[in-house]
């Protein structure tokens, strides 16, 4: 449709190489996958959901699932094969080398393919790096207001020009996972704030970040008392090197996502229903902030972590939510 174009021509723009639209994140991921036709898949953590389908594909083809953390299991990659990197991590907001990886791709003949969906521009610039396809679940910083499903998949130009997005985009008619004409125009409208809103909500969440770890050294703060370990690229000891590959990576803030882990399962389990401006919910990217106490949708977290998603709201105001939210809990368990 006309909208759906126009979308995706907005799209190219911003991601610097042609870009496809599809009805949602993991329509746009199996829609690679069955394009590229791997025997094998690797990939470290990350969403859930892709590795869903990647199971899904397993009982059709006998696709294997790889851990790219295991030095074995990179050994059994072979041409044609897919790395799948997904940078910052769901749902600690860590990141990943992407040049390390395109080269780890190059010794072994594989696919790079790239999920960016916690680094949308201006944060992020994957085909710097060289990598093949890049995947955004649209829903969150594209939509940018909770009221969406997208999902996008960018090719590198030079694959484009061997027909790379003809080739998707008839694949795409089959699979049946085409934009709707209303959430194209939905995206249309997000996107003209995109750089606003991401920017300002790296910068807010790196402020709220910097204070978790100021107070976590703080003799008698609530949060010494209570958050075990604070987890965002920020924190990687990258972050502190100057000219690192994370410097250079993500010069323009390291992303609007975090995560906490708590003394103890019943902390985290308590402290949404304390909050009064977070809303405890499972997505992100939205302009409200989010925490969701990760265990509930994804099982295979440590179950004390919560995942922050941070809004346009003012990040004093959600620091002081923060706070009272831990001081009621850590109230409230001491009775």
């Amino acid at each position: 449709a006309p909208t759906s174009t126009r979308y995706e021509t907005i799209l190219t723009s911003l991601l610097d190489a042609p870009a496809l639209s599809y009805a949602s994140g993991l329509a746009a991921f199996h829609a690679l996958i069955v394009f590229l036709n791997p025997r094998r898949v690797a990939l470290a953590g990350g969403y859930h959901g892709c590795h869903g389908v990647l199971r899904v594909l397993h009982k059709l083809n006998g696709l294997e699932r790889l851990d790219l953390a295991s030095a074995p299991d990179l050994d059994r990659l072979r041409r044609g094969d897919v790395i799948h990197v997904e940078t910052p991590l769901n749902p600690t907001g860590e990141a990943r080398d992407l040049a390390h990886w395109r080269r780890v791709a190059d010794a072994r003949g594989c696919w790079l393919t790239v999920d960016a969906t916690f680094a949308p521009p201006p944060l992020l610039r994957p085909f710097d790096y060289g990598v093949d396809v890049v995947m955004h679940s649209g829903t969150k910083y594209f939509g940018g207001h909770s009221d969406m499903l997208s999902g996008v998949l960018a090719v590198r130009p030079a694959l484009a020009a061997q027909g790379w997005v003809g080739r998707l985009a008839e694949e795409r008619l089959l699979l049946g996972g085409v934009t709707g004409s209303l959430e194209a125009w939905l995206g249309v409208r997000s996107l003209r704030t995109l750089e606003l809103r991401v920017r300002r909500q790296s910068a807010s969440a790196q402020r709220l970040v910097d204070w978790l770890v100021a107070e976590k050294e703080a003799a008698g703060s609530v949060v010494r008392e209570l958050v075990v370990r604070i987890q965002h690229a920020s924190q990687q000891p990258e972050a502190k090197e100057e000219g690192s590959w994370l410097r250079k990576q993500m010069p323009n803030g390291y992303g609007p996502v975090f995560s906490l882990s708590l003394k103890s399962e019943e902390h985290a389990k308590r402290l949404p229903s304390k909050l009064a401006l977070f809303h405890h919910a499972t997505s992100l990217g939205g302009v409200e902030s989010l925490i969701e106490w990760r265990a509930m949708t994804d099982t295979a977290v440590d179950r004390r972590l919560m995942r922050v998603s941070v809004g346009v709201e003012g990040w004093d105001d959600l620091r002081d939510d923060l706070l009272q939210g831990l001081q009621a809990v850590a109230a409230e368990l001491e009775n």
